[in-house]
């Protein structure tokens, strides 16, 4: 690859079967794909700003926002595969699918706490830094990779490339903890749920087809990673590097595919428990005792109004189906509503 650095456009010296790809991107696939990324990115800004959903929303835009400048960089370098258009797409579609798995892994923690956390191997709140703690490691690695990989000399780019095939397979088996996690929960509840007669996902249609469309999203990120540990593996300028239709279906249209089911499934629809927004909405309307305190907690605690037995019990309250835990779309956040032993509500 370094000889191919002397080059800054095509020649009879510089050739494009000499190219670390060995082709020039399709346009019209590149640029499909960039417009698909960047609208995902505005719908996910939308959403996220409208439900409060902080840490989600970050994740998202810059997963999908680098998606998209990725393929912009592809498209530049139809005209030019040499220069800053090579680093811009190296660097950004390497790096942005580890921020579309850093949402995932916040969606775990609050599907987990929203259903049964009491069936969870780990305590939900240690999702998150665990798994996104491991993703950021995954991105350090990607990027000095990556950073290295556009460097001038040989050296640099055979330890770039070593480095980024370290990030990603660090991605993959972080990936895979975090499913096999996620698929013991989801036998566990589906065991005791079996065993008790009871549904915990009953009459919650649209958080089914969240979690399916999360799964997925999962499965495609996952597939991505495979085909590129395999492609980077040959080294640059390998055979399956310079194969266009592989690299737009395991990489491009994985993503793509990933970023669509996350948007059209968007969690402020979807699974509005997870948003800070809900939370205090909830409470609020809790505090002012609306629809009779039907308040509806992430593990399925619900809050029913007694009726009064006498002047000292009025306003009681009786904890139906359990104790209230702890949950918003920040790792650290606290509820506003707090009950106690005898199941009085306080604020």
């Amino acid at each position: 690859m370094s000889k191919h650095h002397q080059c800054d456009s095509l020649s009879p010296q510089c050739p494009l079967s000499q190219t670390v790809y060995g082709y020039l991107p399709n346009i019209p696939a590149n640029a499909l794909f960039s417009a698909i990324f960047f609208l995902c990115t505005l719908i996910q800004l939308y959403f996220g700003i409208r439900a409060h959903l902080r840490s989600f929303t970050i994740a998202l835009v810059i997963g999908c926002f680098g998606e998209g400048l990725g393929y912009i960089g592809r498209i530049m370098m139809h005209s030019n595969p040499f220069g800053a258009s090579f680093k811009i797409q190296i660097c950004c579609l390497v790096l942005a699918p580890s921020f579309l798995a850093a949402g995932i892994y916040l969606s775990l923690k609050h599907l987990v706490l929203h259903v049964d956390p009491q069936k969870s191997r780990i305590k939900p709140n240690w999702y998150p830094p665990i798994f996104i703690g491991c993703d950021v490691f995954s991105i350090l690695l990607q990027a000095g990779g990556g950073g290295a990989a556009a460097a001038e000399t040989e050296t640099l780019v055979l330890i770039g490339d070593k480095m980024i095939v370290a990030g990603i397979s660090f991605q993959i088996a972080t990936m895979t903890i975090c499913g096999a996690l996620a698929v013991d929960y989801a036998v566990r509840v589906w065991a005791a749920a079996r065993k008790e007669g009871v549904n915990p996902l009953e009459g919650q249609d649209k958080l089914k087809k969240y979690i399916v469309a999360t799964a997925l999203a999962f499965v495609f990120i996952y597939i991505r990673c495979v085909y590129r540990v395999a492609e980077m593996e040959g080294g640059w300028g390998s055979p399956l590097m310079k194969k266009e239709t592989e690299f737009m279906v395991l990489d491009g249209a994985m993503c793509c595919l990933a970023v669509i089911l996350m948007t059209i499934f968007h969690p402020a629809i979807f699974f509005p428990q997870i948003s800070k927004k809900y939370v205090i909405a909830q409470h609020a309307k809790a505090a002012n005792g609306d629809d009779e305190l039907g308040l509806q907690t992430p593990n399925h605690t619900t809050l029913v109004e007694k009726e009064p037995e006498s002047s000292e019990s009025t306003g009681s309250m009786e904890l139906a189906q359990g104790p209230v835990s702890e949950s918003d779309e920040e790792v650290m956040g606290r509820r506003d509503v707090d009950v106690d032993a005898q199941g009085h509500v306080s604020r």
